[in-house]
C-alpha cells in the first residue's frame, strides 16, 4: 500500500485517549443533520511505536493467545484502531461512529513481528459505498518496520440505515473479502462467552462502542443485547490455531449474526489442501447460525 497523492498526512505524537472521540461522536451523532458525503483525504500517522509488553500479556490472555517470539496476528489491530477512531470521530467524516458494526475483516501477516520491534503505523479510509441495510467503509491499517511493511489490515463497517453516495453497492461488505468456504464438520471447541466479554475486550482495545459494553446501550442502537466485538471472536478464532500457520499468511473474516451476550457457541475448525484452514462459529442450538466465517494460512 502507498500514499496517495491526494492524502493529507497528519502524525499523531502519541497514542490517543479514544473517551473524548467517542463522546464528541455521540454528541454529533444526536444532532439533525450528515456529516459529509465523501471520505476525509486524511492519513493518520504514529512512528516510532513500541508494544508495551504489560498490554501485550492482558491482550492475550483475554483473546486467548500465548505469550511468544511473535505478536499475535491480531494484535497490530491494536496499534491501528486508536487512529481509526480518530479518523472515524472526525467532523468530516461521513459515517457516525456510534453503531458501526465491523461486518468483515481481512489481516495480511508480511513476517513475523517481533514484540520488540520499534513500528510505524498508518490509517486512511476508503471504499464509501452503499450496501443493502445502509452505508459501508473501509478502515485500512499498515505497521511497517525500518520501512518494510509487515502487517496490513482492511477493517470493514457498516452503518445501519445509513446513505451512501450513488454508485456500485458494497454488496454484503465483502467485495475485497470474498466470504470463505464454511467447514461443516464437529466442533473443535465450545465456547462459553460471558456476558462482560465486550466490557473486558473493551478495557485492552479501546473500542468502548456502545453496542459492546451494556445490553441498554446495546438496545439504544438497535440491539437485544450487548454484543461481542467482531475483532474479538476473529483474535479468540486465531488463537485456537495458534502454531499452525505460517510466519507470512492472510487471516479472512466475515462476521454473520452477532454474538449476543451471553452465549454459547462453538467453534469448527477444517484443514483445506494447501494447509490453510477454514473456521466458523456457530451457534450451539442452531448450527445453521453463523457468527464468524473464516480463512486463514498462506
Amino acid at each position: 500500500m502507498t500514499v496517495a497523492e491526494d492524502r493529507k498526512v497528519t502524525e499523531l505524537p502519541g497514542p490517543p485517549s479514544l473517551g473524548p472521540y467517542y463522546a464528541s461522536a455521540a454528541a454529533r451523532a444526536a444532532l439533525p443533520g450528515g456529516s459529509g458525503r465523501s471520505l476525509p483525504a486524511t492519513e493518520l500517522v504514529r512512528r516510532g511505536v513500541t508494544v508495551e509488553q504489560r498490554h501485550l500479556a492482558d491482550y492475550a490472555r483475554v483473546c486467548g493467545f500465548r505469550i511468544g517470539n511473535a505478536l499475535p496476528v491480531t494484535y497490530p489491530h491494536m496499534l491501528t484502531f486508536p487512529l481509526q477512531v480518530v479518523l472515524m470521530a472526525g467532523r468530516s467524516f461521513p459515517l457516525p461512529l456510534p453503531g458501526l458494526v465491523h461486518i468483515a475483516n481481512r489481516i495480511t501477516v508480511h513476517r513475523a513481528i517481533s514484540p520488540t520491534e520499534t513500528l510505524d503505523v498508518r490509517v486512511w479510509a476508503e471504499r464509501f459505498t452503499r450496501h443493502p441495510k445502509g452505508a459501508q467503509v473501509d478502515l485500512i491499517g499498515e505497521v511497517s518496520a525500518g520501512g518494510e511493511t509487515v502487517w496490513e489490515g482492511r477493517s470493514t463497517y457498516l452503518a445501519r440505515g445509513a446513505t451512501a453516495p450513488d454508485g456500485p453497492e458494497g454488496g454484503d461488505g465483502t467485495a475485497d473479502i470474498a466470504e470463505p468456504p464454511v467447514p461443516t464438520g464437529p466442533a473443535n471447541a465450545l465456547w462459553r462467552v460471558p456476558g462482560d466479554i465486550g466490557r473486558r475486550y473493551a478495557a485492552v482495545s479501546g473500542d468502548v462502542n456502545p453496542i459492546h459494553l451494556h445490553p441498554l446501550t446495546a438496545k439504544a442502537m438497535g440491539f437485544p443485547r450487548a454484543i461481542a466485538h467482531g475483532m474479538w471472536t476473529a483474535a479468540h478464532a486465531a488463537a485456537a490455531l495458534e502454531g499452525r500457520v505460517p510466519d507470512a499468511f492472510t487471516y479472512d473474516v466475515v462476521f454473520r449474526k452477532p454474538v449476543l451476550l451471553p452465549a454459547r457457541t462453538e467453534l469448527v475448525t477444517e484443514q483445506a489442501a494447501g494447509g490453510a484452514w477454514g473456521l466458523a462459529l456457530r451457534s450451539v442450538k442452531d448450527a445453521h447460525k453463523l457468527h464468524l466465517v473464516g480463512r486463514i494460512g498462506g
